[in-house]
C-alpha cells in the first residue's frame, strides 16, 4: 500500500504552509532522510525529508501551492513495482480536517514561544511541557525528527523508530494536538470589530501584490498587539561618546581575530544586563499569573525581504561582547537566507529593534507578544549636552522602550531605563 507523505508541521504552531518547490519528480527513488521538497512557512523556507524508502509514485500537490493545511497528503511513496490507485482530488487528511486550535501567539515573524495556559476545569489538563532539549547525539533519527523533538522538549532515547532500519521519524513522536482552552464565560474577551479594508482610490495607477505568509502574519500579530496589549512608552537619551571610544579600542585589539563589534552588540548586552538589574522588567503577563525570568534571552529584530524576523540570542547577559558579535552576525545572515531553525527564532524574554543606521531620531516600537518589553534604538546625533559640568557637543542616542502595563508599572519601567542608560554611558560595566 502506498505511503502517504503529508504536509509536515515544521514548527510547533505551524498550521499551513506553501509547497515552494519539489526536489524530486514522479518515478524517482528515495530513501529515508532524502530531501524531497522545500516548504515555506511564515518564518522561513525549510526542507522536507522522506520518511522511508521507495519510489515517488505521485506528486499530489503541485509546487507553488499556498496555504496547504498541515496533514494534507502532498505525495505518495510506493515500493518498486507497486501500483497506485487512480488520482483523485487532493483532500486534507483526517488530522487536517479535525478542528484546529487557534494559532498560539508564537505564530509570527517576530516569533516567540507562548506559555501554555491552564485548561478549564471541565476539560482534561494538558500534560506539562518538558524543558527544551538540545539535539541528542548518537540517536538514529531523521534531522526533521531531531529538530521537532528539540523544539517540543521530547527525548528520543526511549522512542522506537518506525522508519527504515529503525530510524525515528516525525510520526514516531506522537505529538498531541494543539488545543487552546476556551476562556471562562465570565472572562470572555470582547470581540473586536474587523477593520474595514478600503479599496485603492479610483483612477490612480496601482500594482496589487498578494501578501506573503510572513506579511499576513506580521499584520495580524501586530494588530492584535496594539488592540490587546496596553502599551506605554519611556525614552532615555544616552551619551554614546564613551561607548564609541571603547568600541574603537576593542575593535583594534580584536581585528586580528576577525571580530568587529557593532554598537548594537553593546546595546544587546546592556539590555540584558539592565534586565538582570531590574528583574521585575524581565517578565511576561500570564492572565492570572506573572512569569518572571531569571535569564535574559534577547530577540533581535532583523529586516529581511518581505518582512521581519527576530532571532534570539540566548542568555545574552552571560555572553562576552565578541560572542554576541559572532552570534548576532551569524543569526542575521541565516535570517536573510531563510535558513533559521524554529529554536533559533522562538522564545525570547525581551526584544530590541535598532533603526539607528537609517538616521532615525526616535522610534516607538510595537510590543512583540507575549513579551512585555521591546527597546527601540535611534541614531546617535551630535548635539549640545552637559559634559563634565560644561556645555559641549556629545553624541546622543534616544532609546525608547514600549512596556506592557499589565505586567510592568511605570516605576519599574523607569528603573529599567535608568539602568540601561547607566550601562550605556559607563560602558566598562558591559565588558567587566
Amino acid at each position: 500500500m502506498p505511503i502517504e507523505l503529508k504536509m509536515p508541521a515544521l514548527s510547533p504552531t505551524m498550521e499551513k504552509g506553501t509547497l515552494a518547490k519539489w526536489l524530486v519528480t514522479e518515478g524517482d527513488s528515495v530513501k529515508a532522510g532524502d530531501l524531497i521538497a522545500e516548504i515555506e512557512t511564515d518564518k522561513a523556507t525549510m526542507e522536507f525529508e522522506a520518511v522511508d524508502e521507495g519510489r515517488i509514485a505521485r506528486l499530489v500537490v503541485t509546487e507553488g501551492t499556498d496555504d496547504v493545511p498541515v496533514g494534507t497528503v502532498i505525495a505518495l511513496l510506493a515500493e518498486e513495482g507497486e501500483s497506485v490507485p487512480a488520482p483523485s482530488a487532493a483532500q486534507p487528511s483526517a488530522a487536517a480536517e479535525a478542528p484546529k486550535a487557534s494559532p498560539q501567539p508564537s505564530e509570527a515573524a517576530v516569533a516567540v514561544i507562548d506559555t501554555p495556559k491552564p485548561a478549564p476545569a471541565a476539560a482534561p489538563a494538558p500534560a506539562p511541557a518538558a524543558a527544551p532539549l538540545t539535539v541528542e547525539a548518537g540517536v538514529n533519527a531523521t534531522p526533521l525528527a531531531r529538530r521537532v523533538a528539540a523544539a517540543k522538549g521530547i527525548s528520543l532515547a526511549s522512542i522506537t523508530g518506525s522508519g527504515a532500519r529503525g530510524k525515528i521519524v516525525q510520526a514516531d513522536l506522537r505529538l498531541p494536538p494543539l488545543v487552546r482552552p476556551a476562556p471562562a464565560n465570565d472572562a470572555a474577551p470582547l470581540a473586536l470589530a474587523a477593520a474595514k479594508i478600503a479599496p485603492p482610490p479610483a483612477g490612480v495607477p496601482v500594482e496589487t501584490i498578494k501578501l506573503s505568509n510572513m506579511r499576513r502574519t506580521i499584520a495580524k500579530r501586530l494588530t492584535e498587539s496594539k488592540q490587546t496589549v496596553p502599551h506605554f512608552y519611556l525614552t532615555a537619551r544616552c551619551n554614546l561618546d564613551s561607548l564609541l571610544a571603547l568600541r574603537a579600542d576593542l575593535n583594534g585589539s580584536l581585528a586580528a581575530r576577525g571580530i568587529k563589534l557593532s554598537v548594537n552588540d553593546f546595546l544587546i548586552k546592556a539590555l540584558a544586563l539592565a534586565l538582570h538589574r531590574v528583574p521585575d522588567a524581565n517578565v511576561q503577563f500570564g492572565g492570572d499569573d506573572l512569569h518572571r525570568f531569571s535569564r535574559a534571552d534577547i530577540s533581535m529584530a532583523v529586516a529581511i525581504e518581505g518582512g521581519l524576523i527576530t532571532p534570539v540570542i540566548k542568555d545574552a547577559g552571560s555572553l562576552s561582547l565578541s560572542a554576541i558579535a559572532l552570534e548576532s552576525k551569524a543569526l542575521a545572515a541565516k535570517a536573510r537566507e531563510g535558513k533559521l531553525t524554529p529554536e533559533e527564532y522562538q522564545g525570547g524574554t525581551a526584544s530590541i529593534s535598532n533603526l539607528g543606521m537609517f538616521g532615525i531620531d526616535e522610534m516607538f516600537p510595537v510590543i512583540n507578544p507575549p513579551q512585555a518589553l521591546i527597546l527601540g534604538v535611534a541614531a546617535g546625533v551630535e548635539q549640545p549636552w552637559k559634559v563634565n559640568g560644561e556645555i559641549a557637543l556629545a553624541t546622543i542616542m534616544a532609546a525608547t522602550a514600549s512596556f506592557d502595563h499589565r505586567a510592568i508599572d511605570g516605576a519599574v519601567a523607569a528603573q529599567f531605563m535608568a539602568a540601561f542608560r547607566d550601562l550605556v554611558e559607563t560602558p566598562l560595566q558591559i565588558v567587566t
